[in-house]
């Protein structure tokens, strides 16, 4: 499965100049014109692109985790985590679930893929797996606390809307799976077991 990386709708031009590389972060700047035809000084953040899966077993539950990290609020979530440099998304998405779940999957299904914000270079791409085998037990970074709980179709809806849910970018798909029968449909279908 080829992926393409969605475009940014505030792309890094070609001629910004990185002028910081964090660990994380790196800031770009660039001058641009403005409509008054003054000179500005425009910067736009890069990181690496995440991946986030939902494993769902085959009794249909998802799993969701509860998870803590230093200096973090406990918060609910999915598996993943960064992409890796020259790791493809699919790879990243494999390793993320079997490092935070001991699952291999035979299908991922990307189900969202999007920039979260247009002053980072940012995108978070959502996977849903299924065709779940345990192999292994959890790997967890050093800085990782991960506690796997599966949950109904429902009870995932509901999680959703809590404030401590971490994956924000796909919290509007599930307000409209919980508002139009049919964006509830076509989710369950998605989310369906193999």
């Amino acid at each position: 499965m080829e992926i393409k990386r969605p475009e940014s709708k505030q792309p890094i031009p070609e001629h910004a100049k990185r002028v910081f590389q964090g660990i994380l972060f790196d800031v770009y700047q660039w001058e641009q014109k403005m409509f008054d035809g003054s000179m500005a000084i425009f910067e736009k953040l890069k990181r690496p692109d995440t991946v986030v899966v939902f494993p769902v077993l085959a009794d249909g539950k998802i799993i969701l985790t509860k998870q803590e990290q230093p200096s973090k609020e406990p918060f609910i979530g999915a598996t993943g985590g960064q992409v890796d440099k020259g790791e493809d998304i699919l790879s990243a998405a494999r390793r993320e679930l079997l490092e935070e779940s001991g699952y291999e999957a035979e299908e991922f299904i990307l189900w969202d893929a999007q920039h979260v914000t247009s002053k980072i270079d940012w995108v978070i791409y959502t996977f849903i797996a299924k065709g779940l085998k345990k192999v292994a037990e959890l790997s967890l970074d050093a800085g990782e606390k991960i506690e796997l709980f599966p949950v109904t179709f429902d009870e995932f809806l509901e999680i959703g809307m809590e404030k401590n849910f971490a994956e924000v970018e796909i919290v509007k798909n599930l307000y409209e799976a919980k508002l139009d029968p049919s964006k509830r449909k076509e989710l369950e279908k998605l989310f369906k077991p193999l």
